[in-house]
């Protein structure tokens, strides 16, 4: 009876081992690397490969959601609705790339990132299925565990007063072939054509003076403080980075009135700006500003005569971008002061106006 217990505890140990041994689980990754978009769906696979490995982490948002920061050898993968994707990679060096994504089908983008460059710059094209496929097989999915498993140890049975008869030995299993990357290309530049781009910028609006009751040649006056026309002309060089500067042309006129005097205020400001636009998205570019020149103002009716001095302004807004033509919207405040001290005027104020660009 004890050697029949003894060797039903032998069989029941190396039936456990063999179980537990049998295949390694199977992970995220690999699931991840092979998946299809649910139906109606795209998925969009992100993955960095470099030529010479980056220690820097990119972050990767697709339609400005963040999928994860990846780090060389890694991928990430997201689920979103048929139509134009966008994807902004890098965080002080900024990639976008767009794609028009059709229904049930996935797409593999390759992000690589240029060595011995700071700030992380990268590179991003769109590749193939099969490269793509092949890349994903050799690259960890972000946040899980790296890809190596370590055997399980052997149990080893306990001795036996009766020699268990020798197990066979499992058949060898030959080793996956080591698959080699296809042959890489450099992406060509996201923007063709050089750094720079020359901008025109009509743009027309609602203008409302700051201080609608003042003294004018000695005469206390009220104006309308709603400009009308109020209209602006710029000219800017714009690098791909963002950064803008310019010039600017602005001309509005109001109404005043004083003690026996009609009489109309125009003014032009002229203006040297500085910009950035924020590259959220090749077509959504918002931006902010500021700007330093000169105003004159110039009266007409009973009441004749010019005076200038400094201006300065501050600019916000958002421009949308559809290749070379833009339709922008922005607030503008305008702080500008005529004539000498005692007797200037405020010939300032702020507004909302709306435009169209072209870049060449």
């Amino acid at each position: 009876m004890n050697e029949l217990r003894t060797c039903l505890s032998v069989s029941g140990v190396l039936l456990l081992a063999a179980l537990f041994g049998a295949a390694p689980p199977v992970h995220a990754q690999g699931d991840a690397s092979r998946a299809t978009p649910p139906p109606g769906k795209v998925l969009v696979f992100v993955f960095r490969s470099d030529r010479q490995p980056v220690a820097a982490q990119v972050p990767v948002l697709v339609n400005l959601v963040r999928i994860g920061d990846l780090a060389d050898g890694t991928f990430a993968v997201a689920t979103v609705n048929p139509g134009r994707t966008f994807l902004r990679i890098g965080e002080q060096a900024v990639a976008v790339f767009t794609l028009e994504a059709a229904a049930n089908r996935s797409y593999f983008v390759r992000v690589e990132a240029v060595s011995s460059v700071r700030p992380v710059r990268t590179e991003v094209r769109l590749v193939s299925e099969t490269d793509g496929r092949r890349s994903l097989a050799q690259s960890r999915l972000l946040g899980a565990a790296p890809a190596a498993i370590a055997a399980a140890p052997r149990a080893q049975p306990p001795a036996a007063p009766v020699a268990a008869p020798p197990r066979a030995a499992p058949p060898p299993v030959a080793a996956a072939p080591r698959v080699q990357p296809s042959p890489q290309v450099t992406a060509p530049s996201a923007e063709p054509g050089g750094d720079w781009k020359f901008a025109l910028i009509a743009k027309g609006g609602a203008f409302k003076l700051a201080n609608a009751n003042q003294t004018v040649a000695g005469l206390a006056s009220t104006f309308d403080a709603t400009s009308k026309p109020a209209v602006g002309i710029e000219a800017e060089l714009r690098h791909r980075a963002g950064f803008a500067v310019g010039g600017e042309g602005f001309y509005y006129k109001n109404d005043l009135v004083a003690t026996g005097v009609v009489a109309k205020q125009q003014v032009v400001a002229l203006m040297l700006n500085g910009k950035y636009y924020v590259p959220v998205a090749d077509w959504f570019h918002p931006f902010v500003g500021v700007g330093v020149g000169a105003a004159q103002a110039a009266y007409s009716g009973d009441l004749k005569g010019t005076s200038g001095g400094a201006a300065f302004q501050g600019l916000a807004g958002m421009e949308f971008r559809f290749g070379g033509v833009g339709l922008l919207v922005q607030y503008k405040y305008l702080a500008a002061t005529t004539g000498k001290t005692g007797s200037d005027v405020k010939i300032g104020g702020g507004g909302v106006l709306a435009g169209l660009s072209i870049a060449f």
